[in-house]
Order: C-alpha cells, then sequence, then structure tokens
C-alpha cells in the first residue's frame, strides 16, 4: 500500500502544481524545456549526441507508445519492453507515471528529452501506481538483464531495506547495467531513504527546484534568529526583503484584524480557524492582511511540522490576485515567534528565486556512514513530462528528478560506452554544482548529496576519481588518519591534478600526489569533537571535480586483521566493556556482526575479497558510541555447509531473520510520485 510519510510528501508537491498545471501546446512543454539546458543537456545535444542507440529501462507503470513523442512499439518503435502485470504482454500505460518518467529521458517531437535518441524498454510492474509487489520489480530488473539494457531507471522507493531489491539492483550492476534511482519522497527528515536508494552501487538521486521563476525560497529573520519558511503556491518574489514589526493577527479573518494595527506590519496568523466547521482559506487570510495594510503574512501551522499552502485554487474567486507576500510555517516557530510578540518583535522577510534548493519532500540520508546517500540532486518540481493521451502533464517529485540523471547517463555512454557503471557513478556525482540553501549555504551531503547534476560538466570530464567521497576517523585526543583517492582517465596519460580543500577549522588536511592518485591527511589542530564536512576540488584539463569527505572523532580505535578471511576484531578504548562490531561489504551493502569484550575479539569470516566497511557501537560505563574503520581483505575464506552460523547471531535469530525477509519480500512497495491530479483539499485552508 501507498505508505503514509508518502502521503505527506505528496501536500507540497501537489499545492505547486496546481498553480502550474497545463496540458497540450507550447506552454505545456516549457518547464521541460527549462530543466534540459539549466543541467547543461543542450551542450552534448548541439554536439550531436542524444544517446543513440542506448538502451534505457523504465520500471515503472508502463509507457504510453501512441504519444507523438514516444510512438511505436516493437523492434521499429521506441518503446519496448513487456508487462509484469495481468495478461496483456504490451506495457501500456493506464496511469501517467511512467509515461512522464520515459519522456523526460527520451522524448522526441513536440518535447526533447535528456537523451532523444534513446530507445524505452518498459516493464509495467503496477497498473495504478499505488503499490506494487517487491517481487516484479525483481522480475522486471531481472529482464532488464536479460533484454541487456545499458540503464536501468527505478523512479520507486520504500522507506525501510529490502533485500530482493537491493539483490537485484546488484546483479544488474555486475552485468555492466548503470543503475538509477530515486530518493524517495519522505522528507525532510532525516534517515528516510529506503531500498533501492540505500544500495551503495545505485546512483540514487533527490530533487530540486527547476530553473523557472516559481522556483521560490524564503528567509524570515525575526529578533536576529533565523526562522524556516516556505512560500506559498501564488506569492511573487520581492525586489528587497521587508523590515516591519511583527504583531499577531489572529487567524487572518476579518474580526481578528478589527482590532490593533496592522497597517505597515508583518502580520503572524494561525492556520485554520478556532471556530468548529468554519474554512477560512490562505487567500482569505492574505485578502485581509492586505486590506488591512500589512505589509506581509506569516501562517503558522495548527498541527506540528511545516506545510505548503496555495493562495490560488478553486476556491477563489475569478479576479483574485495574491497582494502580499505570504509564507508558511511550523507551529513549533509560529507559537516560538508569537511569545516574543509581548516585547515587540521586529522581523524581515524576503522570497526569492532559487533553482537549486532541494525540495522539502525529498529523501534524505544519512543511509551509512561508510558512504553518501542521495548522490546526486537533480530537478524534480515545475517538470512538465509526456503524458496519456497524446498531451503533456505538470508533475513533481524524485521519481522525476531521476529520469534526468538516467537520460546523462544515456548521453555519457553514448560517448564513452565502454565505462562501467562504477566509472559512470564517478564521472556523473564529481561533476556537479554545490547546491544552496535559503541561506546561501550548501546543502549537507545528507540532503544534497555531492550537488546538481551538470550534464556539460561530466559530459567534458576525463577524470574517474574512486572512491568519490572520504571518511576520515581520528581517535582523540588528537592522531591523524590518511585516505587516498585513486584516478585515471578515460584517455591517458592523467597529466598535472589541481588540488584545493575546503576542511573546518578544527582541522588541517593536506596532500601528497602520486603517480595514480592523490593521499590526504588529516590532522586535528583544536581539540574538538563529533563530525565534521569539508570539500576536496581536483581540477583536471579545465574541469572541476568536487568529493565531500567527513572527519569524525572518537574516544578509541577499532583492532582488525584478516587470516584467511578469518576477521579478528576488537576495540581499544578506555573503560569500554562490550562491542557490538557490524562489518559491511562494500560492493554489495551486505552486514553480518560480531560480539567483543575486552580480552577476547569477535572472529568473523568474509568469503569475498575486497573492501569491509567496520562499525563497532562501544559500550563504556552507561554509555555506547560508535567507531569507524574498514579493512582490505585480499585472500577470503572458502565456503562451507555452515557459513549462515558465522555471523555471531544464534541459529534460533537466523530462522527469526529468514522469516522477517520472507514477509518484507511479500509486501508492496509504493511508487515514489507525485500526481497533479490528486486531491489536495487541505493545501488552500
Amino acid at each position: 500500500m501507498l505508505r503514509s510519510a508518502v502521503l505527506l510528501g505528496l501536500v507540497a508537491a501537489i499545492g505547486m502544481a496546481l498553480l502550474y498545471q497545463g496540458t497540450g501546446g507550447q506552454d505545456a512543454v516549457t518547464y521541460l524545456q527549462d530543466s534540459v539546458p539549466y543541467i547543461g543537456a543542450d551542450v552534448p545535444q548541439e554536439l550531436g549526441y542524444g544517446g543513440d542507440g542506448i538502451r534505457v529501462a523504465v520500471v515503472d507503470t508502463g509507457v504510453d507508445p501512441t504519444h507523438p513523442d514516444l510512438f511505436g512499439f516493437g523492434p521499429d518503435g521506441k518503446v519496448r519492453g513487456r508487462s509484469f502485470v495481468g495478461q496483456a504482454e504490451v506495457p501500456f500505460d493506464s496511469n501517467g507515471h511512467g509515461t512522464q518518467v520515459a519522456g523526460i529521458i527520451a522524448a522526441n517531437g513536440g518535447m526533447q528529452g535528456i537523451a532523444p535518441g534513446s530507445v524505452i524498454y518498459s516493464y509495467k510492474v503496477s497498473h495504478d501506481g499505488d503499490a506494487v509487489s517487491s517481487d516484479l520489480i525483481v522480475k522486471a530488473v531481472r529482464q532488464a538483464i536479460a533484454d541487456d539494457v545499458d540503464v536501468i531507471n527505478i523512479s520507486l522507493g520504500v522507506n525501510r531495506t529490502n533485500r530482493q531489491i537491493d539483490e537485484a539492483v546488484n546483479e544488474a550492476t555486475r552485468e555492466g547495467i548503470v543503475v538509477v534511482v530515486a530518493a524517495g519522497n519522505d522528507g525532510p527528515g532525516a534517515g528516510t531513504i529506503g531500498s533501492p536508494g540505500i544500495n551503495p552501487n545505485a546512483i540514487t538521486v533527490g530533487a530540486t527546484y527547476n530553473n523557472i521563476t516559481s522556483s521560490l525560497v524564503a528567509t524570515l529573520e525575526v529578533d536576529g534568529e533565523l526562522f524556516e519558511v516556505i512560500p506559498m503556491v501564488g506569492a511573487a518574489p520581492l525586489k528587497s526583503a521587508i523590515s516591519a514589526q511583527v504583531v499577531d493577527g489572529g487567524y487572518g479573518r476579518v474580526a481578528d484584524l478589527e482590532s490593533g494595527d496592522h497597517d505597515g506590519k508583518i502580520v503572524l496568523a494561525e492556520r485554520g480557524s478556532d471556530t468548529e466547521g468554519e474554512v477560512v482559506y490562505f487567500s482569505d487570510k492574505e485578502f485581509n492582511t492586505a486590506n488591512a495594510g500589512a505589509l506581509a503574512l506569516l501562517v503558522y501551522n495548527n498541527v506540528e511540522g511545516l506545510f505548503l499552502g496555495e493562495l490560488i485554487h478553486e476556491f477563489v474567486d475569478a479576479d483574485y490576485a495574491p497582494r502580499i507576500p505570504t509564507v508558511s510555517m511550523s507551529r513549533e516557530d509560529g507559537l516560538k515567534i508569537k511569545d516574543l510578540l509581548e516585547d515587540g518583535a521586529a522581523g524581515t522577510l524576503h522570497i526569492f528565486r532559487n533553482p537549486d534548493f532541494v525540495a522539502h519532500f525529498s529523501s534524505r540520508g544519512p543511509a551509512s556512514p561508510f558512504y553518501i546517500k542521495p548522490d546526486i540532486v537533480a530537478p524534480g518540481v515545475f517538470i512538465n513530462s509526456t503524458s496519456l493521451g497524446g498531451g503533456y502533464n505538470y508533475t513533481s517529485g524524485t521519481s522525476f528528478a531521476t529520469p534526468h540523471v538516467s537520460g546523462a547517463v544515456a548521453l555519457l555512454l553514448e560517448k564513452n560506452p565502454t565505462l562501467g557503471p562504477s566509472e559512470i557513478k564517478s564521472i556523473i556525482v564529481t561533476t556537479t554544482d554545490l547546491a544552496s540553501d535559503e541561506h546561501g549555504e550548501q546543502f549537507p551531503v545528507e540532503v544534497a548529496g555531492s550537488g546538481r547534476l551538470n550534464v556539460t560538466r561530466a559530459f567534458n570530464a576525463e577524470l574517474i576519481i574512486f572512491p568519490t567521497s572520504l571518511a576520515f576517523d581520528i581517535a582523540l585526543p588528537g592522531t591523524a588518519d590518511t585516505e587516498a583517492l585513486r584516478v585515471r582517465t578515460t584517455d591517458p596519460p592523467v597529466g598535472d591534478i589541481g588540488v584545493r580543500i575546503s576542511a573546518p577549522d578544527a582541522f588541517d588536511v593536506s596532500h601528497e600526489t602520486s603517480g595514480d592518485g592523490v593521499a590526504f591527511t588529516a590532522r586535528m589542530v583544536q581539540g574538538v569533537s563529533g563530525e565534521f564536512a569539508g570539500r576536496i576540488f581536483l581540477t583536471h584539463k579545465a574541469t572541476e571535480y568536487s568529493i565531500p569527505f567527513v572527519i569524525r572523532t572518537s574516544e578509541g580505535a577499532i583492532t582488525a586483521s584478516s587470516d584467511s578471511g578469518t576477521l579478528s576484531l576488537g576495540v581499544d578504548a578506555p573503560g569500554w566493556s562490550f562491542a557490538r562490531i557490524y562489518v559491511t561489504d562494500s560492493k554489495t551493502g551486505y552486514t553480518d556482526a560480531v560480539s567483543a569484550v575486552p580480552g577476547r575479539d569477535g572472529q568473523l569470516r568474509v568469503y569475498d575479497p575486497g573492501t569491509y566497511w567496520i562499525e563497532a557501537r562501544v559500550t563504556a560505563g552507561d554509555r555506547t558510541y560508535s567507531i569507524y574503520d574498514k579493512i582490505g581483505v585480499t585472500q577470503a575464506a572458502e565456503r562451507g555447509a555452515t557459513d549462515v552460523l558465522d555471523i555471531g547471531l544464534p541459529y534460533r535469530q537466523m530462522i527469526i531473520l529468514a522469516g522477517v525477509t520472507a514477509a518484507v519480500a511479500a509486501s508492496g512497495v509504493a511508487l515514489s510520485r507525485y500526481r497533479s491530479d490528486s486531491p489536495a483539499a487541505d493545501l488552500s485552508s
């Protein structure tokens, strides 16, 4: 079933869609035509690249092959594939979601997608887009492997781990297929990315606004404190910030504004009404406060959390037009400001355009302490694409940010057909533009990943960098840690590489260049504890590459060694009494666990060579904290009949886990989508 968390996310995107929705004609295609050049996809297109012959699988609700921009089904058509739902073999789309996704990638007609020369392999796994069995997603991915596709686009998401889906994604990447997936629409809370978005081998995509005038953000400062606010749909940008006294306006009704002086002030009003059955639309509140002479309106929620309101809706008079800037905010912040009003609070409000703002609904990381999710963000708000009936439809969601990246991958594969999934991912995520919030500050990596997709820079890139992020772990009171980036080029030799480092003030990060890479050493210069972020910038042949890093400090260190695939794992930390140690295969994301106590290390066998990530959750007195490390295994253990017992869990727990896995496999997986034709009655009041 569609999760309630997704429904909450729908509120923001639907509200935006209601103002700008259109069908057919040149006006309807404007928004995709804006996002294509904004991410730089027009540059390779002008050079003659269109993803020609690249096969892109779309695991979704099907595709409408009668649409003139996606015309024809079968070997001679634009669309191929099959349905896994019902008896029909042709994956005809009765919902529209898959057709919108496919259009962003490959439309070639009245609308031009990112890679108009590519071929769509549509695998229909849902009729209505509300739910889909994880089994069908797995079948579709494996069919894509059998059909020898080059890219798989999965605009689906769950807010939990699904091992079946992740295994299918791993299988696809092992076969040389680039898998691009939606982060999901469960933001803005942290840790809201599920499968397959958490998969380390996939390219996970979050959503930003688009390059149109309606991509607005707002800032609010009251008595020197910043508050998070969202422009309501229909609000206009300001030429300059508004500064004025903030006053209480009740619920924004005429009666609430009859007493007191609201002329030339910023009015704070509560959402809804205190009268049962009374509906006070946001447009009513704006109209009344504008009539009272107010300069701006702040509407705080009547329940916990942020919300997006709309001033333009089906119940407004035909001649209504908003006159003053209106924003929404959380109940918690609204009540905090209300408490400040007794002392005559002063506020400053600004509304301005920011196309690279990460949408509130876009799911956030972290997904793991060892890699970044989402990997990247792309336009996913105000996107107009191909729709059922031969027309076009406006829509928003990470579902529609994802095909922007899939189309970019198709362009790169046409230029460099020998590159594998990890190489393509490296180029895509290290050549982004940094995304900034409403205050001009870079979004954290758990919100925006490496940044916003820049197809031009990716297309011109020759440098391939592994890994695409670094983590330094420093044991207090202040040792150093060294990590390295391996580099190579699509056209050897490497040549000169410029290095620039943006590091936290408490650390010195130096570098040393070698033949095949750059080693970085982080040293503590101030006594601090916690987690700190920075970025490394490499320049090669006029192209700049961005590699985020994190520096973690902890009270101890992990002791790890490997002997023929048997790991000995312990902890060196003051006063510790117990540790649960988790070992994750960096290639698959699979995690095993073992316990350790002082004087007795945990033993764990691993059966594949490679890099393993280690997290020790250490208990010392009444505290528990984590320490991180990694280990390279060159000689793995041989598999045996009792392998399942080697992860440090009792046999009974393994049986329970097997039952849980079976239950998850049988459950439904919801589409990460936003529908502009869905009900949104609660957005206008």
